[in-house]
Order: C-alpha cells, then structure tokens, then sequence
C-alpha cells in the first residue's frame, strides 16, 4: 500500500483500497528523466497505464518505459514538443487510439535558462519565448488537446500542473522561469473554473529538487550550495526529490474529488522564511 496522508490507493493485487488505479490511462509530458520519469514509475506500480513523453532524450524515457512495463503496465513513447500543438494533438490522438481514453494528464514539461536574476541583460525575448512555450502555452495546449476526450467520460478527468515556487516567490532559475511559473499557477486557476465540472484541475509547487536537471544548470560547486541553504532554511529540514513530488502529483491525481483550482507548494516549508507568503 501507499499511504499519503488521509489518501490509499491500490498497488496491484491489493483488495482494501479506497481508490482504484488499475487500468487508468494517464499522459505524463517531459517524463524521460526527474519528475516526469519518478510519477510515470510510480502510476505504473499502481496499475496505470503511462504516456511517456519526450522532447530529446530518447534513452531516458525508453528505459523509464522498460521500468513500467517491468511493473505489468503497458506504455507508449513519444516524441513532442509540447510549444508545437500540432504535437500535443498527436500525444493525445495515440492515447485514445490505444486505450480509448484520457483519466489524467500531467504537465510536467519545462525548460529554463540559469540567470542570475541581477543580470537583465542576460536574457532576451527569444528566451522568454521559448521558457514560455513550453511552460505555459505547451501546458494550455495539451489541456486543450486532452479536454475533449476527458469531457466525455463519465468519470471527466484530472489536469495537475508542475509549476514551481518561483511562480509564487519569484525566486528561481532566472526572472523568466519564475515568471512562467507563476503564469502556470494563475492558469491552473482559469482552467479549474473553464473545465469544472468534469475536470479538476490542480497545480504542485516544488522548490529545490534534488537531481541532476539543477546540478547541471547550477554546477556542482554552486548545486550543493544552493542544495545545503535550502536544507537548512526548510522547517522539515529536507529539500524535494523526484519522488516527493511524483507523490505530491499522485494525491491530486487520486485524491479527494472535490478538490480543484488549488496549488500545493512541495518544498520541505521552505517557503515558510520568504516573502511574501511569511507574511500571510
């Protein structure tokens, strides 16, 4: 069994669990390494069936496919960008040729650039354009092409977002990503009220993980540093993993079904000692 909190969901061959998630078809975007290949491993040793998407690294998500099938579920790879639509329809177009349907879609694609947020002229437009393609408009458009489907199912289905307390702080990678994110948020916001009732739609906001994504934007030196500081200032004296998180993303998935339009920050209470959100 996996316990979060007042939630227990099913592992396969369990019999006592509240919910089910044998046989859920679930789309997970940028799942080829991190956050994306730590939730598409968890759904798989649910019973899920996983959609794993990519942008470049064919290797990272053909072995995390090779990982969910080793756990008994079936996957499809996929190559996209999710800042082209015309691939989003076609994430969504194979999923529903396979399966039939559309339970949960996780926007956890995203790219940044690592700009100290004191250097203004370390980032153009095209920067902004392409962080924001991905973020943002790369998120709107899988939702967009998943809603149909999930509309008319009788059970709808579930949107959560992969935004970042950098949408909510400001603090993070650069001034555009902290500026995406916090669009992402506000979206989650929108999209919640536009897709209700068949829809919930949910966002997590992770601080610092733990990973190789940050400590090759970072450098090694610069990594453990940020990594100890955020350690340290953390009321649980933790920072997130790829696995944290994927369980952070599995409670909006599985959790309680009146719950949408919410953002749930996942950073150890990091963001306990920053402004503003101290001072709420």
């Amino acid at each position: 069994m996996v316990v979060l909190g007042p939630l227990i969901v099913r592992r396969k061959g369990d019999k006592d669990s509240v919910k089910d998630f044998v046989d859920r078809v679930v789309i997970v975007t940028g799942s080829s390494s991190g956050v994306g290949a730590a939730t598409a491993r968890l759904l798989a040793s649910l019973g899920a069936h996983v959609v794993i998407n990519y942008n470049s690294n064919a290797k990272g998500a053909n072995a995390v496919a090779e990982d969910c099938s080793a756990q008994g579920a079936e996957t499809i790879v996929m190559q996209g960008d999710v800042a082209e639509d015309k691939d989003c329809v076609a994430i969504a177009k194979a999923t529903m040729e396979k399966w039939g349907r559309i339970d949960a879609l996780v926007n956890n694609a995203g790219t940044t650039k690592f700009v100290d947020h004191a250097n203004l002229d370390g980032l153009d437009s095209n920067d902004f354009h392409r962080i924001y393609g991905v973020n943002v408009i790369g998120a709107y458009q899988m939702v967009r092409a998943c809603n149909e489907q999930m509309q008319k199912q009788n059970e709808g289905g579930v949107v959560v977002n992969v935004a970042s307390t950098a949408g909510v702080t400001g603090v993070g990678s650069c001034i555009a990503y902290a500026a995406s994110k916090g669009a992402m948020v506000t979206m989650t916001l929108s999209l919640a009220r536009a897709l209700g009732p068949k829809l919930r739609v949910n966002a997590v906001c992770p601080g610092f993980i733990e990973g190789d994504w940050l400590k090759e934007g970072f450098g090694e030196e610069r990594y453990q540093q940020v990594m100890e500081n955020n350690r340290k200032n953390s009321a649980l004296g933790v920072v997130a993993t790829p696995e944290t998180v994927a369980d952070a993303i599995l409670y909006f998935i599985g959790g309680p079904q009146i719950v949408t339009g919410e953002t749930m920050i996942v950073d150890g209470g990091r963001h306990l000692s920053m402004a503003p959100l101290s001072r709420r």
